[in-house]
């Protein structure tokens, strides 16, 4: 340290020293409030209590299967108590396993030792059960189940339940404003009009359809020993079907069996996960970035009692999209995070390399940043209203949007044998490119065709906020949303 007034005063107040800890990240830290559900799944506390639980329900299913010969069987208070080692985790339990960890360095061998001191405290007749704890399990065997039971709760209790909810909301507003006429833009130029609606109903129905992609997740387990053949198992007691019987424990944990790996579970079904979870990610993106366009626009105003009373700190007139500009950046943090972990986890050195060990533990990290956004999506989106008015003006200043319902009803009139017909495309073009009409000059010309009555007629009453085609229709996203109406 230098004595200069360019130090930070570290010497003077050491952030390290103030309890309690202060985080280092703005999960753990600034919006721990949005993220804290997800430290009942994907904390270190939270991996250990899993892994409590895998090697208890091993315990319990080697003797009621009576695989090892010689061992008791359990009575219901015994096979209570043992369960009640997971259902009582605590700090006293978090913290006593850390400080076997700091003596074995080993994670899982620390869980081992944690739940052989739980026995010995427990009934007498179970005190003999210390060396049956974790046999014929490498520590991968305790590590891919718990991983696996850890991110499928957190992802149905915590993650899918925020997703959905945006997916909901959107749907709402989709039908709210299913005939409320937009100027569409396509490369930023003046389109063929929508409804806010059907454009709303357009981000929803993306989203849905990743989120059942999410739903049908197969969580994958394995349980088969330190290189995948069950080759200790079959040493020490040749007689049991151990593929069998290690397929239906992890059935009985509600996983699939994966019975092909190296010492690990190969990880590949965490990397369709997170890839689904990313895409998921990206979508969500696209419509904060449109969100935002649109609040600059004008087609959105925001809410001053939802977003809050602060825009900008000098400009007082200001209200900032600030709910859709977090969620933007982390969406931008949560996917690096899902690509990562994506590209790394399917990858190990021969049978066993450790990346996947640290690799893991940021698995939280990436959906924390995920549901933080979602949550700033449901947030903003409650705090903007349409703005139908702006709307309606951007839509009457271009009518040349209706060439192309002209030059296509043209079209269909030349097939149909009138005459006049011919080069519509053209003429429409020499009409309507680079310059502004109105409703005046896109009438006369309409007048000045042969068209026949009836489709005469029709253009003659069209205006820009009525050429919407099915968009109403197509608001109603939820029709879509059954399985025979969405392709996966």
């Amino acid at each position: 340290m230098t004595d200069t007034y360019n130090d930070l005063p570290i010497d003077i107040h050491d952030l390290t020293t103030i309890k309690p800890p202060i985080a280092v990240g703005p999960l753990d830290g600034r919006y721990r409030s949005t993220t804290q559900p997800l430290v009942n799944y994907f904390s270190e506390a939270a991996l250990n209590r899993a892994r409590i639980h895998v090697e208890i329900e091993w315990l319990i299913y080697l003797l009621e299967h009576r695989l090892l010969p010689g061992a008791p069987s359990l009575s219901d208070e015994e096979r209570a108590y043992l369960r009640r080692i997971v259902t009582n985790f605590d700090a006293t339990a978090i913290d006593t396993i850390k400080q076997i960890e700091a003596q074995t360095k080993h994670d899982v061998k620390a869980v081992e030792y944690y739940i052989k001191e739980c026995i010995s405290k427990g009934p007498q007749t179970l005190h003999d059960l210390g060396e049956i704890v974790h046999i014929f399990c490498t520590s991968e065997d305790i590590n891919n189940l718990s991983y696996a039971l850890v991110i499928r709760a957190g992802m149905q209790r915590v993650w899918l339940p925020k997703a959905q909810q945006l997916i909901d909301d959107i749907s709402v507003r989709a039908r709210n404003y299913s005939d409320v006429s937009m100027l569409a833009h396509t490369h930023g130029q003046p389109a063929t009009p929508v409804t806010l609606g059907k454009e709303l109903a357009v981000t929803a129905y993306r989203l849905h359809r990743q989120i059942r992609r999410i739903e049908r997740t197969n969580y994958l387990g394995k349980f088969n020993g330190a290189t995948g053949t069950w080759a200790a198992h079959a040493i020490s007691l040749p007689s049991v079907d151990w593929p069998l019987h290690t397929r239906k424990f992890i059935e009985q944990l509600g996983l699939e069996f994966n019975p092909l790996t190296t010492q690990i579970e190969s990880h590949d079904w965490q990397s369709e996960l997170f890839g689904d979870i990313a895409r998921f990610n990206r979508i969500a993106h696209n419509f904060a970035t449109d969100m935002w366009t649109y609040i600059s626009m004008g087609y959105f105003v925001q809410n001053l009692g939802a977003q809050g009373s602060t825009g900008s700190s000098t400009m007082p007139h200001k209200v900032n999209p600030i709910r859709f500009e977090n969620a933007e950046a982390n969406l931008e943090v949560s996917c690096a995070l899902l690509d990562s972990l994506s590209a790394t986890l399917v990858t190990s050195r021969l049978q066993r390399d450790l990346t996947d060990s640290t690799t893991q533990r940021n698995i939280g990290v990436a959906l924390g940043h995920s549901l933080l956004a979602l949550d700033n999506l449901v947030r903003g989106l409650a705090g903007v209203d349409a703005n139908k008015e702006r709307m309606e003006d951007d839509l009457d200043a271009n009518w040349e949007v209706l060439g192309e319902a002209i030059q296509q009803a043209m079209r269909v009139e030349s097939i149909a044998g009138v005459k006049g017909m011919d080069n519509p495309y053209e003429r429409l073009k020499e009409l309507t490119r680079g310059r502004k009409i109105n409703a005046s000059l896109l009438r006369e010309f309409i007048t000045s065709l042969e068209f026949s009555t009836s489709v005469k007629k029709r253009l003659l009453n069209l205006t820009p906020s009525s050429y919407c085609g099915y968009s109403a229709y197509l608001s109603d996203v939820t029709q879509f949303f059954s399985e025979e109406n969405q392709i996966l």
